[in-house]
């Protein structure tokens, strides 16, 4: 199945928006689900982080103009997440319900990699036509 490109863009978008913001404003559900963090600041930080490139991603699909930057980003963001839940998971620092967001994280990966095809239309505006010149 063939994704368009502002859908996908649209869709990691606002999941990173959304999952960006939570530890912002509702620390104590972000920790009863995620476990207890030591430096708070820091989870604040990478959350803003997040939720940027959740919102850049989020308007290039809105507006339909996905850009070889915008698919770089989501593939970008995504490996590290997934790669980031998956080692530390593993060396026991995270809770393993740092699984699940890996899993979503290299689904959109390869959503990025394989299932977008190109809008190439998006990417260039069209050029107003002269007057007494017909667009052919």
């Amino acid at each position: 199945m063939t994704i368009k490109p502002a859908h996908l863009s649209l869709a990691h978008g606002v999941f990173n928006f959304t999952t960006g913001l939570w530890p912002v404003f509702h620390r104590r559900s972000f920790e009863t689900v995620t476990g207890p963090k030591t430096d708070f600041w820091l989870v604040r930080t990478v959350g803003l982080l997040i939720a940027t490139s959740g919102a850049v991603m989020g308007m290039a699909g809105w507006k339909k103009r996905v850009t070889p930057e915008t698919r770089a980003l989501g593939i970008g963001i995504a490996a590290s997440l997934a790669a980031i839940d998956i080692i530390y998971v593993l060396k026991k620092r995270i809770s393993p319900i740092y699984l699940i967001d890996a899993a979503v994280e290299i689904r959109f990966a390869t959503a990025w990699l394989n299932g977008t095809e190109p809008e190439p239309r998006a990417l260039i505006p069209a050029a107003p036509a002269s007057a007494g010149q017909s667009i052919a």
